[in-house]
């Protein structure tokens, strides 16, 4: 085999998009011939040259094999409109579960895009290039005009690949042989005019009998799109119902508003008032300050708070973050010989992007401190996280806001080449990889709370000034009325303690591999095939965070009140060994066109979790030349990060759907520590809908034990391409995986739930307020670790089909379907013991505080799983013309549980309810036109071109819009247009 051979190379790379020469952007499995055609036997594959396929390290003709592939060409990404990869990866029926995208703002913001394969999160998907690792797996980071197709496995494949590859893997394939330049400009906006965004590509290349090299540039930008601009995300409305009140909905959303919610003096822990006390006068336990009053007058000044007085936060949020990007890209080869090739790709990525919130919270609970002597309190208690409560919001204060700089440089070089061996032709590839990731933010809008509280501390009016000064005498102090926050010296003092914040983080990964593959020694039915080889991987990740970020885990505060982190150091290294055999075993006999068997294995040793062997054992059977029936069983595996491990906590917001200790009459359950025993206890933060107080940590400061998580994976399917219904080929599969020892980042109701029912080593990361406090029994704090959480079993069916109907005089037509059932996605939290739960999440929404929602693989907060999933699309062309509808179907859901195992209830107070959601259906239209004589061809497009709206989910389920931005189209309908012009 002549490595400058590249003819035949060309013809079986353009066999992957057969049945889609305009391609309407929606996946299609890796047929390897039309349905007219006839697979090629062992003598015709000596004529053919090899490739390999994602899922195997085998070089071989067949591209129908035992691997599930579905395959995106270039013009399949083109046809979208879409200038990144991560939004059209992400519209797989294969992908679910909770994914984060630009769409999400709240645990959003960096620009990037998670993929989820199978609902098991983007840490069980694997991302490569030309089938290598890379450091950063967001796609949105890959210049999409260095691809020339997407293959994407969806199937288990840790004996090919190694760790994280559960779910599957997608594999971004780059162009080769590129020849000539061409230029790209896009535009595009949504219906309501904004979210405007536009790019420029510039590719270039050049192929001799010498080598190839290709190389250009790619800069994109899309603006940011405020809530208030939709009508379903203007306002945030939660639903609230009880047994003896209907269900209604309401405007609001966050108990910390800007007119302040403050706890009265005068209640008993049994919620009765003193006599005499502001809180018998005013008949409630909590206040807000009346609109234009001072907060001075404690009688007269207030109101009780009710569910009017919560903050609407939806108005300054985002439903579409800004982002803009620039990268560079290179890829080239030279032959050094016959039969050997020095090869490099190299790419470089900048982005930057950011979120915004609404104003900064402050209150008791993120270490706000008013002194009971304070001048301006006239409540004459104090208000701190031991002391009476306090909650506001510091809208006078501006948003709050981050800025993410993040760059990505990855290259990949080596040598590889061919030689013969026991006759048969093999081929060697010795290389080596390195990525290098960094990050900068840059946080607004956060007031130094010791500067605050310094500030709250006491005071008194000097009579020789007539101003206002700490008793402490400290220079810089300045005291202002919490109270009333839009007071001309609140605002100030505000605004004078609201700092920018600067932290950064970098990873580095060096991979070194050395791999061959090809021909044994022939049987019968063929030539058995070996692949083998060896890598070395390294990784490193630092962190360093701004001082006035830093939190405390004692209390989980910082010195900027919320986004505490801490920083990270830490890196392991992985050596690995594969091999993998392919067997024919029968062929050309009397039902059995063929049979064939691959059996891998890869050993690999972590220099944290030891060693595993990861084993796959595959089968292929085609009956007849039209049926292909196949079947693959494989281990799989996934070993904790460095993040797992070794995070330090990091401040979080979690909500709580429900607290076990509610109305508890008994004591002796660690759980409820604190908690009065008289029956009278409620959740104040549970009742209002109300976020509270979490630290995120690794497991090493949480003292868990973390060890790697390990399963198995299923699939057996069938692809058809009948002879007597030319261009028609179909496929489905049916696919099973489970994990045990699932690696999770705890969340709060989980680890409520579990010390509660018995899982005492989740106890120590709850914190109550001690009984004799104000607030004897509420939640202050819990941490949520990463651990080894239980069992996931994930299951379902694809099915895709193809049909390239006859040429007509009106032009050709190309028709497909892809969509993914799923028919079981459980998670299991404690397997065996009297604390376990069952979630069955399929079908259903996961809201957000939920116990389903708390052990989400990873996404925005909230986790969907559809039954249904689906894309279809009808593909036109004639001569200079080309047409495209495409379909995409989230299929039916509910969102809630009759039954109380499931702990998602949707209605704030009211337990055991659903809410049903039918079915979205978006469609998207694209038209083209190639003006020969100018080298140049237009493509106009609508992607929801009936604008349908998300589904409306209510703020308090979600944490985004009222929606879930992982899943479904925030902006409405899409018009974009591009010109491209090739040299």
């Amino acid at each position: 085999m002549n490595i400058n051979t590249n003819k035949l190379a060309t013809s079986v790379r353009t066999a992957l998009t057969i049945g889609a020469v305009i391609a309407a952007g929606v996946a299609m499995p890796a047929f390897a011939q039309d349905a007219n055609q006839k697979p090629a036997d062992q003598k015709d594959a000596t004529t053919l040259q090899t490739i390999t396929v994602t899922g195997s390290h085998i070089r071989r003709v067949d591209l129908e094999t035992s691997n599930p592939v579905v395959t995106i060409d270039a013009a399949q990404i083109k046809a979208t409109g879409k200038l990144t990869l991560g939004d059209i990866v992400q519209q797989l029926p294969a992908v679910t579960g909770g994914n984060v995208n630009p769409q999400v703002n709240n645990a959003g913001g960096t620009g990037g895009s998670s993929v989820g394969l199978r609902g098991l999160g983007s840490q069980r998907t694997l991302i490569l290039i030309d089938g290598k690792r890379i450091i950063n797996g967001d796609p949105n980071s890959i210049p999409a005009d260095m691809i020339e197709r997407i293959e994407v496995l969806t199937d288990g494949a840790s004996s090919v690949y190694g760790s994280d590859a559960i779910g599957g893997v997608v594999n971004f394939v780059l162009k080769k042989d590129y020849q000539g330049a061409q230029f790209a400009v896009n535009y595009g906006q949504s219906g309501h005019a904004d979210g405007r965004s536009k790019g420029y590509t510039f590719t270039f290349g050049q192929t001799s009998d010498k080598g190839s090299i290709m190389g250009g540039i790619d800069y994109n930008k899309t603006e940011a799109v405020l809530a208030k601009n939709r009508d379903f995300s203007k306002n945030s409305v939660s639903v609230f119902g009880s047994s003896q009140t209907p269900v209604y909905s309401y405007v609001g959303g966050s108990s910390f508003p800007a007119y302040g919610n403050i706890q009265l003096p005068g209640v008993n822990p049994d919620g009765s008032f003193q006599a005499g006390s502001l809180a018998a006068q005013y008949g409630c336990k909590n206040v807000a300050l009346n609109p234009g009053a001072s907060g001075q007058n404690a009688a007269t000044d207030y109101h009780c708070f009710t569910n009017a007085d919560k903050y609407n936060y939806a108005t300054v949020n985002l439903i579409q973050t800004p982002q803009e990007r620039t990268s560079m890209f290179l890829k080239g080869t030279y032959n050094l010989g016959d039969h050997v090739q020095a090869y490099f790709d190299g790419y470089h990525n900048k982005t930057s992007s950011g979120f915004q919130l609404a104003p900064a919270l402050l209150g008791a609970p993120y270490g706000a401190v008013i002194s009971a002597n304070s001048y301006y309190n006239p409540f004459g208690v104090e208000f701190s996280s031991a002391g009476n409560d306090y909650r506001a919001r510091l809208v006078s204060a501006g948003n709050r806001s981050a800025n993410y700089g993040t760059s990505t440089d990855q290259i990949h070089t080596g040598f590889k080449g061919d030689f013969t061996f026991l006759d048969h032709d093999w081929n060697w590839d010795v290389g080596m990889g390195y990525g290098h990731f960094s990050q900068q933010i840059v946080t607004r809008g956060l007031p130094n709370q010791d500067k605050l509280n310094a500030d709250l501390g006491p005071s008194h009016l000097d009579p020789a000034t007539g101003q206002v000064v700490c008793d402490s005498g400290a220079n810089g102090c300045t005291p202002f009325n919490p109270f009333n926050l839009f007071d001309p010296n609140s605002v100030a003092a505000l605004q004078a303690a609201a700092v920018p914040a600067i932290s950064n983080n970098f990873s580095i990964e060096r991979t070194y591999s050395a791999d061959v593959n090809g021909g044994l020694f022939e049987l019968p039915a063929g030539t058995v095939q070996l692949a083998a080889g060896v890598s070395y991987r390294k990784e490193y990740t630092h962190s360093e965070i701004d001082p006035l970020l830093l939190i405390d885990p004692a209390t989980g505060n910082c010195t900027l009140g919320s986004q505490c982190s801490s920083p990270l150091r830490g890196g392991y290294n992985v050596k690995e060994g594969y091999a993998e055999a392919f067997i024919p075993v029968l062929s050309d006999l009397p039902g059995v066109q063929a049979l064939n068997v691959t059996i891998g294995d890869r050993y690999s040793k972590f220099s944290t979790f030891g060693s595993t062997n990861n084993t796959k054992f595959a089968v292929e059977y085609r009956p007849i030349s039209d049926l292909l029936l196949r079947g693959t069983v494989s281990k799989v595996f996934r070993a904790p990060t460095i993040g797992d491990v070794y995070n330090s906590p990091i401040s979080d917001a979690p909500k709580l759907a429900s607290d076990p200790c509610d109305g508890t009459t008994t004591a002796g359950n660690p759980a409820c520590v604190g908690v009065p025993t008289d029956g009278s206890f409620v959740n104040r933060d549970v009742a209002l809908g109300q976020q509270i107080k979490g630290v995120i940590s690794g497991s090493q400061y949480a003292n868990f034990p973390l060890g790697p998580e390990r399963g198995k994976s299923f699939d057996w399917g069938f692809v058809y391409s009948p002879s007597y219904v030319p261009g028609l080929s179909f496929s489905a599969d049916i696919w099973k995986v489970y994990l045990n020892d699932t690696i999770s980042a705890i969340g709060a109701q989980t680890v409520l739930d579990l010390c509660y029912n018995g899982a005492t080593q989740y106890c120590p990361l709850i914190s109550r307020a001690p009984a004799g406090s104000a607030n004897p029994g509420q939640i202050t704090q819990i941490v949520e670790p990463t651990g080894n959480l239980g069992r996931t079993d994930v299951g379902g069916v694809d099915i895709s089909g193809r049909y390239k109907l006859p040429q007509f005089s009106f032009g050709t037509f190309v028709v497909g379907l892809d969509a993914t059932y799923l028919s079981r996605y459980d998670q299991q939290t404690a397997p065996g013991t009297a604390a376990n739960t069952v979630y069955h999440d399929a079908g259903h929404f996961q809201p957000f505080g939920s116990g389903a929602a708390s052990t989400c693989p990873s996404g925005g907060g909230v986790c969907l799983f559809p039954r249904w999933r689906g894309n279809t699309f009808v593909n036109w062309n004639l001569d200079n013309w080309s047409a495209s509808w495409r379909m995409r179907y989230i299929g039916a859901f509910r969102n809630g549980s009759k039954s109380p195992s499931q702990d998602t209830n949707p209605v704030q107070g009211l337990a055991g309810y659903e809410f049903k959601y039918g079915a979205t259906v978006y469609n998207d239209v694209q038209v083209g036109y190639n003006f020969e004589p100018l080298n140049t061809r237009v493509d106009l497009g609508i992607n929801n071109a009936f604008d349908k709206k998300p589904p409306f989910l209510y703020a308090n389920n979600t944490l985004n819009a009222n929606t879930d931005p992982s899943d479904f189209d925030l902006q409405g309908r899409y018009y974009w247009a591009r010109v491209t012009v090739t040299f």
